[in-house]
This record gives C-alpha cells, structure tokens and sequence, in this order.
C-alpha cells in the first residue's frame, strides 16, 4: 500500500499524522509512506526526524480579515494544487490523508480530482478550517469528539479519537518516578504549558511558589526558553526552589509519558492531544486553555471535558498563584469527586484510534 500523508504548520496536525503513519507501517511493513507540506511549518524538521520522506508545496493560510494579503494566498493555492497534484501523480498513492492545517488542502483536493480515496482527521472538538472545506470532498471525516459531527458538513464521519504515541500506555512505576524526583508519599502535581511552555502560566506558577505549597508533590515545566526567566525571577525573590523537596522545577519533561502516567492530577493546557492523553490515561485535570489560538477552541476542548465531569476549567484571564493552588486542592482535597472525575475522564478516551483509522483505510483501498 502507497500511502500520502499531509498536513501540518503545528506539531498538533503533524504528530497524528506520524502516528498514523507508524501504526500502519507497524500493520504493513512493505507500506510506502510520502508527506506533503510546507516549508514554513514544523512537519519540514519533524517528519525527516520520524525518518519520513516529505515533499513540499507552497501555501499560505487565509488571513480571517479582508486584506491584499488573500489575493496571494488565492493565487499560491491555485499553483499548490498544481504542485500537489504533480507529486501525487509521481507517488501515485492509494489512499491520501490529511490531518488539517492548510497545508492539506491542496493534496486533498488534488486527490479528490483524480479519484484516489482521501480521508481527513479533525483532532480538536471545533473543526479547522481547513477540515471544513474539505469535509464534503473526503470520502470520511474522522472525529475525536463527537459534537464535532453536529459542526460539520461531511460525506461520511467516523468517530476515531486522536492517534495517540505508544508509549503513553507503557506500564508505569510510580515509585520510580517518586524516587526520581526525591517525592515522598503526597499526590503528584503535573504542571505544563504545551512544549514550548506559556507565559501567563509561568507567571501564576511563580506566585504559587512565592507564597508557598503543601499537600502535594509539584513537577512543573516552564518550557526551555522560559527557564533562565523564571528561575532567575524565584531567586531575585530568595525563593530557595532547589531546596524546596515536594517542587522539580524543569525546562522540559523528555519522559513525560512516564510523568504523566504517575500523575494524579494535571494542570495544562487544553490542546486536542494533550486532552486525549488525559483521557486515554483517565487523568483529572484543571484546563487553562490558550486564548492565542483560532476558534477559541482550546476553550471549547476543554469545556468539553468539563461538561462531562472530567475536568475543571481556569481560564487565563482568572489565573494567578491563589486561583492556581486553590484549583489543585479543590481537586486533590476530596477524593470522592477526584475518583470521579478520572472515571468521567476515562470514559471519554480513545485509545484505540490508530485501529479504527486504519480499517476506515483498509476499507477504502480494496
């Protein structure tokens, strides 16, 4: 089976991708496997990394006000799905799939002319604009959520979870994670702001430290470039963080399934696969979801999960180191609910996402 992948701009549509692609090479070792996307999206160093081969196309996303600015981008998609299409017909691939951002577009439509079965991949619970306008041409729109299928106009959908990396269900050693960190016996704390950390959170996170905690065991990620910010601040304010014993303060978390499997409870962002993780795993949660990010739908992904008891919602304009350490004990402080609310988060996770994307593919190449 010859398989095209496309998408990307963020890691959050080229990570399912890779996922994909992996499980079905996993299921069908003698699969060939080509990415499409840009040269200015992260796919361009995270694809080659995963030892995929990917080729590009130039197009940009619409600006969502009128601007000059679209009269280019019109132009680069009508040159794209030229591109696109000459690449497909090189690769000549049995089936396409797309994982969102406007980089699929292209390949997708391209695809769709030339009759090659194309599946598409909606990771966050309000569809992107790119999976909207494709939505009508994929043979299936594949969900992760199912009120997403009540925002969409689709030919068909299938309700698949997110593609979720391996590792994540890897038989964890509390203890070891305990002794890895010098914790003693209090719930372990998770605390992050996406790989490349957030600001505001950061800022919430020092005011906790500086009026201190207890009750519970922090491991906290303040992402690499913020770490020289935020360590330098603690000591400007005497605030002995290496000594406190219950606090492991890190630029980034490189084991993080591991991390994460040990946790409690998590206070995070509200990205479409950190919440998958979350619930894959049945972790409570306190949400911070950005406010930077099209739709507003971290918001929406996490009031999702809020809805269905899984988690507590602390937006950022509410953040701030007593609305911070007042959320962790609310939810460490009774455990009836926390129990309930890691039942209620793992009912609502996809483990098996990979599978069911893949037997919509093998159903589709015949």
């Amino acid at each position: 089976m010859r398989v095209l992948l496309t998408g990307g701009g963020t890691a959050g549509h080229i990570n399912p991708a890779v996922a994909i692609a992996k499980y079905i090479k996993e299921m069908e070792p003698e699969a060939e496997f080509l990415f499409v996307g840009t040269e200015r999206g992260l796919e361009k160093t995270l694809v080659p990394k995963e030892g995929f081969d990917i080729k590009f196309v130039k197009v940009s996303g619409l600006k969502r006000k009128l601007t000059l600015e679209n009269i280019k981008v019109f132009t680069q998609f009508i040159t794209s799905k030229i591109e696109a299409g000459k690449i497909i017909d090189e690769f000549k691939p049995d089936i396409v799939i797309g994982t969102g951002g406007y980089a699929c577009v292209p390949a997708i439509g391209a695809a769709h002319k030339r009759g090659i079965p194309t599946i598409i991949h909606e990771q966050n619970v309000h569809p992107g604009l790119a999976i909207n306008m494709l939505a009508k041409k994929a043979d299936v729109t594949m969900i992760s959520f199912p009120e997403t299928e009540e925002m969409i106009d689709a030919k068909a959908c299938a309700l698949t979870g997110n593609p979720l990396r391996p590792n994540l269900f890897d038989e964890i050693d509390t203890d070891c994670v305990r002794n890895e960190y010098g914790f003693d016996n209090k719930p372990i704390v998770l605390f992050f702001g996406g790989s490349l950390g957030a600001e505001r959170m950061n800022d919430a996170l020092v005011e906790m430290l500086e009026a201190g905690f207890e009750g519970f065991n922090l491991i906290a990620a303040t992402g690499e470039k913020h770490f020289e910010k935020i360590t330098a601040r603690l000591e400007e304010r005497n605030i002995d963080y290496k000594g406190m014993t219950s606090l492991a303060l890190l630029p980034y978390i490189y084991n993080m399934n591991c991390v994460l499997g040990a946790a409690d409870m998590a206070i995070c962002r509200a990205g479409a696969i950190t919440i998958s993780e979350l619930n894959a795993l049945g972790k409570a949660s306190v949400l911070v979801p950005s406010p930077y990010v099209a739709h507003n739908h971290q918001e929406q992904n996490a009031r999702y999960l809020e809805k269905n008891g899984a988690a507590k919602v602390l937006l950022e304009s509410e953040l701030s180191g007593v609305s911070l350490k007042g959320a962790i004990l609310d939810v460490l402080g009774d455990r009836e609910s926390l129990i309930k609310m890691r039942d209620c988060s793992l009912k609502l996770g996809q483990k098996d996402a990979c599978a069911k994307i893949y037997a919509i593919v093998k159903e589709l190449v015949k």
